[in-house]
């Protein structure tokens, strides 16, 4: 039976009514991409692969919690999103209890203990090319199997084994691979064969076609080790063998040592209001959390439903709130166990309103004008992201990565998986851009032990301390600034979840003083207004792949998933 309940919908009473008495199990999806308003009232998996989308909601109906499934998802999407889903990297999560407890996750990866500030710099002190993206050198020590331990050891449900065995069943019995993934294999199978002499993974003697069967038996006895052994599985044993062995065999920094000493932290939720909402996201070392707060106290007082979504003075405004928080995010945040972040300045009403009162509505800032703020007294591209949310109402914010397609495109021979390239999100050298193009000086130079700065923004929002939504997103530097925009649709924009997911995106980060489109997502009439007033505009490809959940007043569950992507929501 289709769902007509709807955010939108003038007759609200009714079809809730309706649906309450004779759909008390959820609704039909509509297809991926259309603006789907289905509801559900039981739970919801959104994330970026369909057969994982699955395995998370068969977890929520046996009973597990959304930490539960968040655990058999990670796990499953290291199996069907190769470029992006691993156990091989690392990431964050931020949680929220049905009471309304938060805590968040820090998994990110950690330079080895042999890297040094000046690794990637020849004798003339210039970067190396490609050194911190295709090599041995370029991965930080791996955090996702210990931050799922982690996780599900505080708020897990289910037996650990029973979380797992879904995606060594994937790996063992294959999957159909989508049209997209069987491009995205094509695309870099001659970097596979390069990178990686005498291994045969994610290749075959044809091109890969939509609906072709992958299989990865090492990848499955890796998670073997890991359903058996739990953190031990990863860290120790066959597969950290595995490792260290692929590390010597390029000059990799990696050592038994660094992985014994790997461990996952809790850190106390960064909070914030926008308006009548609570903010819960992620604190350092991701950026994304005290830059997403930042921008939304630069526009908060601004009238962006009156002005409209997408017009040129909504666009003018939110481009340069991103020019000064991008600014800001280059010079002050890093690792807080490594650097003094000044989190506490930077989320001052009164500093980020005076950052705004620097520019005028009649012609664009010039990036090179603005520098980082100044306080009294004060001396990463394939991510992917998934939001859940269980029948009780606890929620769960993931993002994780391996920071480029593919992380280094370096298999770890014999078992399996992938390698990051997450030292590229180190700054190299001061003022010298990343792969994308991001900037940053001390507090994000490299040392041994440290986590590099991230833009990952598992996010979930309340209002009148109920849970509101859910959202993430991958898209390295345009992750912060796709969430935010996301944000802005619901609450400004009154736009239901698919719909504020599926709207066309803008980006602006500082250096390049450039304004990235989506294709159409300005007019012709609003392109030239800004263009007129000095704002170089320029088409870029999709701009992250947000999947979010709302929770509507009558207390369903609404998903967006992005079209961009292969991107999936399920609901009971």
């Amino acid at each position: 039976m289709k769902c007509f309940l709807k955010r939108e919908n003038g007759y609200q009473l009714l079809m809730f009514l309706f649906a309450a008495f004779f759909i008390p199990v959820g609704c039909v999806q509509g297809q991926l991409g259309k603006d789907n308003g289905a509801q559900y009232r039981n739970g919801m998996v959104v994330c970026a692969y369909p057969d994982a989308a699955q395995v998370g909601l068969n977890i929520l109906k046996k009973g597990g919690n959304a930490v539960d499934a968040a655990v058999a998802v990670q796990f499953a999407l290291a199996v069907t999103l190769p470029e992006a889903g691993n156990i091989g990297g690392g990431g964050f999560m931020v949680y929220r209890s049905a009471k309304g407890e938060s805590n968040t996750l820090d998994f990110r990866e950690k330079a080895p203990a042999m890297a040094s500030q000046d690794m990637y710099l020849d004798s003339a002190g210039n970067v190396v090319p490609g050194m911190s993206l295709s090599t041995h050198k370029a991965s930080g020590v791996p955090g996702s199997v210990d931050g799922m331990v982690e996780a599900h050891r505080k708020y897990g449900r289910l037996k650990w084994e029973e979380l797992v065995q879904p995606a060594i069943d994937i790996a063992h019995n294959g999957f159909k691979i989508t049209k997209r993934l069987a491009a995205d294999l094509n695309r870099n199978e001659a970097e596979f064969k390069k990178l990686n002499e005498g291994k045969n993974y994610l290749i075959k003697d044809t091109p890969w076609q939509e609906g072709d069967l992958l299989v990865q038996e090492d990848l499955a006895k890796t998670l073997e080790q890991v359903r058996d052994k739990g953190r031990a599985g990863f860290y120790e044993g066959p597969v950290a063998d595995e490792l260290i062995t692929e590390m010597q065999s390029g000059k990799g920094l990696i050592s038994k040592t660094d992985l014994q000493n790997y461990h996952a932290v809790w850190r106390k939720a960064l909070t914030g209001t926008y308006k009548d909402y609570k903010i819960i996201t992620m604190p350092p070392p991701s950026s994304g959390g005290i830059a997403l707060l930042q921008l939304l106290q630069s526009v908060q007082k601004y009238p962006l439903n009156r002005w409209g979504f997408n017009r040129d003075s909504t666009v003018q405004l939110v481009v340069e709130a991103e020019r000064r928080v991008y600014a800001d995010r280059s010079k002050y945040l890093g690792d807080p166990d490594f650097y003094k972040v000044p989190g506490d300045s930077l989320l001052k009403p009164a500093y980020n309103t005076s950052r705004m009162s620097t520019f005028g509505w009649d012609k664009a800032t010039a990036s090179a004008s603005i520098l980082p703020g100044k306080f009294v007294g004060y001396e990463s591209d394939q991510t992917t992201h998934y939001s859940i949310v269980d029948r009780e109402g606890n929620a769960v914010a993931i993002t994780t990565t391996l920071n480029g397609s593919f992380g280094s495109k370096i298999f770890v021979k014999g078992a399996g998986f992938l390698l990051n390239n997450e030292m590229d999100d180190f700054s190299s050298k001061p003022g010298v851009p990343n792969m994308f193009g991001l900037v940053g000086g001390k507090a994000n130079s490299i040392q041994p032990g440290k986590r590099m700065l991230s833009s990952m923004t598992p996010t979930i929002v309340e209002k009148d301390g109920k849970l509101f939504m859910v959202v993430g997103t991958p898209g390295g530097s345009t992750i912060i600034t796709s969430v935010f925009q996301t944000i802005l649709n619901v609450i400004e924009f009154n736009q239901g979840m698919q719909q504020a997911v599926n709207s066309k995106r803008f980006h602006h980060q500082w250096l390049p003083d450039v304004v990235y489109i989506e294709q159409d997502a300005l007019n012709s009439a609003d392109s030239v207004k800004l263009a007129q007033k000095g704002y170089k505009i320029v088409g870029s490809g999709p701009s992250g792949r947000v999947d979010a959940i709302l929770k509507t007043k009558w207390g369903y569950y609404e998903g967006g998933a992005d079209p961009r992507g292969d991107d999936t929501k399920l609901g009971w």
